[in-house]
Order: structure tokens, then C-alpha cells, then sequence
């Protein structure tokens, strides 16, 4: 079982849902980085769980505690350990399930992989364990924007049938999208959004959602041109997140109604007519904005009855109760941006180690 990512900017996750701490090691993080511990805030919240009526109640403080990698405030270039104790796990939750596959979760998988499974919140399969890909990301997106100005965003653009109106989208306003819990964009919807999941909510379902992420200020050149193709990881990169079923770059599957005339991305002296390639052309960025989408799948956590077998293989009804999200999409967005930063951040250092002595020798074409 893989539990790290990257080439040279690695992160090593670990730890269960309901175990006594998750973390990770990021290694490869050039030296000199400002970092402590109040960095990791902010992104930590965005992600959280107990935060809003919207999103499961568990409620975990999410303290970074740096172990190793960091002195008088700075990166020193060797390995990054990043630690979170886990202080609201209410494992009696899952004592119905200890003998049982709950449908649609990893917990059948599992049984046939490793024979064996923890069936505490999910264990490993949980989306806690996607906290501390937030956490390693903070020093990517920092990173990033130091040294290239990159700045990687992100909000919900889909929840059930409920979709933002264009003009919220051209362009998004990102302060609307950070002034509330969904990451919506468009703010005049924002009752008919609350409306649309506390209802969910009581009637014990779920729904999925699309994020859309955006990355500006990427710089022609990052990626390769065949296996490390960078919409090719950003795609891995994204499959990997929990509950997400499929992923688009740029126009993504809309390309197939699409004319070649139309779908190419024109080159003029003032900048590219389009971004229909989302940022990416062969492989490798284009200077354009990096643009990504992201399919999740309603949560199977649900409180309507649902059937599956026992470890016996006998028939059973199966109702997860404790604490869980009527949409994975609401609080998706930052871990989506997560995942973008340390893509791109491992893509620059791959870029600077092969090609830092290149010289342009054409100019750049603006963006669209």
C-alpha cells in the first residue's frame, strides 16, 4: 500500500481516522522557508469538520505540532515531520459495524487486500487522513508563492442539481467564495444553498459535487512530455482524494462536442484567444492558469437503510450512524487545492533540477 507521494518534493502520510494521532513527512522542501506552526491555521479550518451545521460534527482542534525539519523558524532542507493528535474519535459509533461491509466504502476492499480491516470511522480510508495532506500542501502553496507568485484556489461548482450562475463565475470573486462555509461563488444563492443540504440533512441522505480548482501564475515549462505529464498528475493527484470519481482539466469531457477549430487555444501578440487546455498543452504548463475539476460521489455514510452481508456472507441492513457529511464536497475544496500545490511544487523542482539553465528564447504569451 502506497501511503507517499511525489518525486522530489515526497509526502509520506499516516495514522487512522480513530487512532490516537495522524501525520505526515514531507521531504525535498528546499531550506530557508519561513514555517511555524500558525501557518497550518487557516487551511486546517477550511478543511475541518464542527465548524458549520453543514458538514459532520466531529470536531478535532487540528494542532500542528512540528517534529523535525524546521529551526529558528526556517526549513532546514531535511525531512518536514507534521503531527496531529486525534481528539474527538467516538469509535462506539462503529460497534454495529465491526462484522458487516457498509456499501460503498472500502471496508469489503480492505477485507479481501489485507485480510484484516479497522473499522473505526474507516481507519486509514477515512477522509481524516486527508488533513494532513492540507498540512503538507500549506508548505507547498507557501512555497509557491514566495518563489513563482503561483496562487492556487478553489471553490464548490456543483452540489446535487444546484449550480452557480455564470456571472458569479466570469469572474469568481474569490472573497465571496471565503466568506462562507460551501466555497460558493455565488453569494445570492447562498440561502438556496442552505436550504438545499439542511433539508438533506433530515432526510438522512446525501449528494455529490464538483470542485473546480485554479491555479494563476503557473510559468510555461512545468511538466514532462510523456509519463510526468502534469495533467497527468494532477489527475492521479485528484483520483486519490476520497469519494472523488473523476476529474477534468481545462474543458475537460466537454472537448468531445467541442470543433478543433473551437477547442484550440489560439496564439495572438496580446495572449492566448481561449484555455480550453486548462494550462497544459503536451504535458506541460503553457503559462496559461492551470485549470481542474474534480466528480465526488455522495458519501454512503447515511442513515437510509441500505443492504450488504456480514463477514459470513449473510444478508444484512446496514444504517451508519455517528457523525457525517450530507455533501464531501463542501469541505472538498481544500484538499483539492492541496493536492494541485503539491503537484506543482514537486513539477517546479523537477523542472529547475533538468531544465534550470534553460534561457527563453522566445517571449511569453500573456494570458487570456
Amino acid at each position: 500500500m502506497s501511503n507517499a507521494f511525489g518525486k522530489l518534493l515526497t509526502v509520506t502520510t499516516f495514522g487512522e481516522s480513530h487512532g490516537p494521532a495522524i501525520g505526515c513527512v514531507v521531504d525535498g522542501c528546499p531550506p530557508g522557508l519561513a514555517l511555524a506552526s500558525g501557518d497550518f491555521r487557516c487551511d486546517l479550518d477550511r478543511r475541518a469538520t464542527g465548524r458549520s451545521r453543514w458538514t459532520s460534527q466531529r470536531r478535532e482542534d487540528d494542532e500542528v505540532e512540528i517534529l523535525s525539519g524546521v529551526y529558528e523558524g526556517r526549513t532546514t532542507g531535511t525531512p518536514i515531520a507534521l503531527l496531529v493528535r486525534n481528539t474527538d474519535a467516538r469509535s462506539k459509533d462503529y460497534g454495529d459495524l465491526l462484522d458487516t461491509f457498509r456499501p460503498g466504502h472500502a471496508d469489503y476492499t480492505y477485507w479481501h487486500k489485507y485480510g484484516i480491516r479497522d473499522p473505526r470511522g474507516g481507519g486509514r480510508s477515512s477522509a481524516r487522513e486527508t488533513t494532513m495532506r492540507v498540512a503538507a500542501a500549506v508548505i507547498a502553496k507557501k512555497w509557491l508563492a514566495e518563489r513563482h507568485g503561483v496562487r492556487v484556489r478553489g471553490h464548490l461548482a456543483q452540489i446535487g442539481d444546484l449550480v452557480p450562475s455564470a456571472a458569479s463565475l466570469a469572474p469568481v470573486d474569490w472573497a465571496v467564495v471565503e466568506s462562507n462555509p460551501f466555497f460558493w461563488p455565488d453569494a445570492a444563492m447562498l440561502v438556496e444553498l442552505e436550504a438545499f443540504v439542511t433539508a438533506l440533512r433530515k432526510s438522512g441522505d446525501s449528494v455529490g459535487a464538483r470542485v473546480d480548482v485554479v491555479a494563476d501564475n503557473v510559468p510555461p515549462g512545468w511538466g514532462e512530455p510523456v509519463y510526468g505529464k502534469l495533467d497527468g498528475e494532477l489527475a492521479a493527484a485528484l483520483m486519490s482524494i476520497n469519494a472523488v470519481k473523476g476529474v477534468e482539466i481545462g474543458a475537460g469531457f466537454a472537448a468531445i462536442t467541442q470543433r478543433g477549430s473551437q477547442h484550440r487555444d489560439e496564439l495572438t501578440p496580446q495572449g492566448f484567444a481561449s484555455n480550453h487546455a486548462g494550462g497544459i498543452l503536451g504535458g506541460i504548463s503553457s503559462g496559461q492558469p492551470v485549470r481542474a475539476s474534480i466528480a465526488l460521489k455522495p458519501t454512503s455514510s447515511i442513515l437510509v437503510p441500505g443492504r450488504s452481508v456480514d463477514l459470513a456472507g449473510a444478508p444484512v441492513e446496514v444504517v451508519t450512524k455517528g457523525r457525517h457529511d450530507p455533501c464531501v464536497g463542501i469541505r472538498a475544496t481544500p484538499i483539492a487545492e492541496a493536492m494541485v500545490a503539491l503537484v506543482l511544487m514537486d513539477q517546479a523542482l523537477r523542472h529547475r533540477a533538468q531544465c534550470g539553465d534553460v534561457g527563453e528564447v522566445t517571449p511569453r504569451i500573456p494570458c487570456a
